[in-house]
């Protein structure tokens, strides 16, 4: 019998984030959702968000119905099941039978014939079974991981740096549909977006940015041209802070982002954008249009440069975990040894940016990770070891900004954390980003 075009995306999706620890979203993006209806597009991507977001407690309404341990079973089967208890769970307008049917078929098609009879027998268990949850009148560690879905072990750190109520924000934040917003080159583009049926409201956090309400924002002529970019509002606002000068350098580019943002606010300056990975430049010249940008392939660490910025960008590889609503498999490859390596190296980047700067000059260190060893700790360790540097303090540059409009967020304390800026999902509208700027002494 014919599969769900959706389900069948998604199932084969899922399947390359669990074996190739590729990223959904990029998947759900590609190519191999082209052919697919605008309706199909959607559940898609519902499906294999949903079931990212909710793995450990979909395996909790699994394991109870299985015969097996879910760790010996194959990963197309306990594909198939979280796929399908996704749906029985939390999609009320699918029904059952087409949920199960298709699970047992995408099991066939992945010639895992025989357990065919093992996944119609739990989901139909699943199917029969209360799904109803009740909030815990207190929120602890073990509560709020099980609840939303976190490893337990990042939870307990949230709760450690930020506090319980915070700590909870996060995690009900991760579990819900991101914003989309979008930056504009040119604000003329709105009229033009909003012909193509896309609705727009103005940013939350950044003045320049708009949300995305509704449309699809890359389906438009303006997407394809480079002339619009989805960019949340975190990663504009870091942006911002780099500010103008005659040379910048963006030493962990891609996917460009924010160099195209530092083009814009800087279109007669010299700009150079560094890339590690030949492929992802390449994304990087493809997306990034402005002809005041070079494109490099080149290791952070050994740049073909030589002291002559005024400006540098260093947005540094990370755990990401200010992304998890995004990026929800994240969640679960991560683990808390690989915050030591990712602190190594962040450091050995930072370190060769500051070699960057001239004197006076200045860079802007960031990632998207709510995790202190690659946020403070990171600043802490350079400073401490590189004399001639200077943490500047984050609420001076956004006093600057303000004075020009920026940001639209009036609540400027909240974006502080001491001299740093630190914006937290949940409580902030947007991504989890941290932010230093650090000036070379003249």
């Amino acid at each position: 019998m014919p599969i769900s075009p959706a389900r069948t995306a998604a199932f084969d999706i899922l399947l390359r984030v669990d074996r190739q620890d590729a990223y959904a979203g990029e998947l759900l993006h590609s190519e191999r959702l082209q052919p697919l209806s605008q309706p199909d597009r959607g559940l898609a991507t519902e499906i294999v968000m949903g079931v990212l977001r909710w793995r450990s407690r979909l395996d909790e309404a699994i394991a109870p119905a299985s015969v097996r341990p879910l760790d010996k079973l194959d990963a197309e089967v306990l594909t198939a099941l979280r796929l399908a208890a996704y749906q029985l769970r939390h999609l009320d307008r699918i029904p059952a039978h087409a949920a199960i049917d298709d699970s047992v078929e995408l099991v066939k098609r992945a010639h895992k014939r025989s357990a065919a009879p093992f996944v119609n027998a739990v989901l139909r268990k699943i199917a029969t079974t209360d799904f109803t949850s009740v909030a815990p009148a207190e929120w602890t560690a073990a509560t709020l991981a099980s609840g939303l879905a976190h490893p337990q072990w990042l939870v307990e750190r949230w709760i450690a740096e930020f506090g319980i109520e915070r700590a909870h924000a996060i995690s009900l934040h991760d579990q819900r549909i991101p914003i989309t917003a979008i930056r504009l080159d040119d604000t003329a583009v709105e009229d033009e977006l909003r012909a193509e049926d896309i609705e727009l409201a103005p940013g939350a956090l950044v003045a320049c940015a708009r949300i995305v309400l509704s449309g699809e924002i890359t389906q438009t002529h303006a997407f394809r041209e480079g002339r619009v970019f989805v960019q949340d509002e975190a990663s504009q606002l870091v942006a911002l802070l780099v500010g103008t000068g005659k040379r910048l350098l963006d030493c962990c580019a891609a996917p460009g982002g924010k160099t195209a943002a530092l083009a814009a606010r800087n279109p007669t300056a010299q700009i150079l954008a560094a890339e590690l990975h030949a492929h992802r430049a390449e994304l990087l010249r493809t997306r990034v249009r402005a002809p005041n940008v070079e494109v490099i392939q080149a290791n952070a660490l050994e740049l073909p440069a030589n002291g002559e910025f005024d400006r540098v960008l260093a947005d540094v590889p990370c755990s990401a975990t200010g992304t998890l609503a995004r990026n929800p498999e994240i969640k679960w490859r991560l683990k808390a040894e690989d915050l030591a390596d990712l602190h190594q190296r962040q450091v050995a980047i930072l370190r060769a940016a500051l070699r960057q700067l001239v004197p006076g000059g200045r860079a802007v260190y960031s990632t998207c990770s709510l995790e202190r060893e690659e946020c403070e700790a990171v600043v802490e360790t350079v400073l401490r070891d590189e004399p001639g540097y200077v943490l500047r303090d984050c609420r001076d540059e956004l006093e600057r900004l303000r004075a020009v409009g920026e940001p639209a967020w009036n609540d400027v304390d909240s974006l502080l954390s001491g001299k740093f800026l630190r914006t937290i999902p949940g409580v902030h509208p947007c991504d989890g980003f941290f932010a230093a700027v650090v000036e070379r002494q003249k």
